[in-house]
């Protein structure tokens, strides 16, 4: 699976030479050895930069009550696309490291969250895409949080794109 070989780093832009999948078995066991009740909330972020799109996806672990960590991934690709689209690129992000993590997540009795770089507020352009990203990462069976709840695409992932 393509999203397997994607090269992950954490905040401070050491990078890892593991899958999602391993990065998340070691980080759980590691965690709930020490005791830590954990949730994991996956989000994405991008930004356009002329014909250039950076998207950052970032995977989230939160210990219950002794703060977080987090494993980044970063994209970069050439295209021209409308807003909506890019909602949905982000989105579609963040489902995939979710499909690709949940059941790991399962064996081991962690939470997860989707989050989704979308405002609630229809004044905002995101919005455009509401629906479209609730319906699909409900659908998938997640978890959906939208901003202004979604830290992990609009603060994770926005600090790293």
């Amino acid at each position: 699976m393509e999203t397997q070989q994607q090269t992950w780093q954490n905040m401070t832009g050491k990078i890892f030479q593991k899958s999602i999948t391993q990065l998340v078995e070691e980080a759980i066991i590691r965690e709930q050895a020490n005791g830590h009740r954990l949730k994991v909330c996956v989000g994405s972020d991008s930004h356009v930069y002329g014909r250039a799109i950076n998207y950052a996806t970032a995977v989230v672990f939160i210990r219950e009550g002794k703060g977080a960590f987090t494993f980044i991934r970063k994209q970069r690709e050439i295209q021209n696309i409308s807003i909506k689209e890019r909602m949905l690129n982000e989105v579609n992000k963040s489902v995939e490291i979710a499909y690709a993590i949940c059941s790991i997540l399962e064996t081991y009795d962690v939470e997860m969250e989707v989050h989704a770089d979308i405002n609630t507020d229809p004044e905002f352009k995101s919005n455009v895409a509401l629906r479209d990203a609730m319906g699909y990462i409900l659908g998938m069976g997640y978890v959906f949080k939208a901003k202004p709840y979604a830290f992990a695409s609009s603060n994770c992932a926005d600090m790293m794109v």
